[in-house]
């Protein structure tokens, strides 16, 4: 059943076969392969009904029945992650990304930074304060203390700012797929029914029409 959707790339996780014939997620969207899509959700990426679309669809594209992780959305959680400190720490190579409640408080004063990053096991009274100081600029709370920590190449890090730019947009685009497995927000309100293939290898499209598996 095709549902007719279409939604940006920004807002999926690509998975392909591995040569072992393991479902594995493809967060880079580099890997080779035919790609097989699905919103940026754990409640999604779990469901049995979803994964049992995901094996059909890759019997599909690959002609053999592949193998799919039990902790498959844990892996995906993980690589998300790793993204998003990605991104900070080259922010923070490049000058774009400030750490501490001082240093994030003249940023946000001087309307340098863009994007306000609290780790979600901080405290909320500091966050608070920082929120009031620009409360238009997007606020991002799912990353640990340690994992903004280890981006900077420090212990735990509570506070945090980017500035504006390309690394912060990336940033955003990054937790906001994070988003789907560590908040329990969905993307957009789409079923565990959709899963989508590449179209005929067009991986530089920017968005992918979801389509239901069929079944009922």
């Amino acid at each position: 059943m095709a549902t007719g959707r279409v939604l940006p790339k920004a807002a999926l996780v690509r998975f392909v076969v591995a040569p072992d014939g393991v479902i594995v997620a493809d967060v880079a969207g580099r890997l080779p392969g035919r790609g097989l899509w699905l919103v940026a959700r754990r409640d999604i990426v779990a469901a049995p009904r979803t994964q049992g679309a995901l094996i059909r669809a890759a019997m599909a594209a690959v002609g053999s029945k592949p193998t799919i992780p039990a902790d498959l959305a844990d892996r995906v959680e993980a690589l998300l992650a790793r993204r998003c400190t990605d991104c900070l720490g080259l922010a923070r190579r490049a000058g774009q990304a400030k750490v501490g409640f001082d240093t994030v408080k003249a940023w946000l004063e001087s309307g340098r930074a863009a994007v306000l990053v609290a780790a979600r096991d901080g405290a909320a009274n500091g966050r608070t304060k920082l929120r009031s100081l620009a409360p238009e600029a997007p606020l991002v709370e799912l990353l640990d203390s340690a994992e903004i920590g280890a981006a900077f190449g420090r212990g735990a890090v509570v506070h945090a700012a980017l500035a504006r730019g390309r690394l912060a947009d990336q940033f955003l685009i990054e937790t906001g797929r994070l988003a789907g497995f560590r908040s329990g927000a969905g993307a957009d309100g789409t079923t565990d029914r959709d899963v989508v293939q590449d179209q005929d290898d067009r991986d530089g499209d920017e968005s992918r029409r979801l389509k239901g598996d069929g079944s009922s």
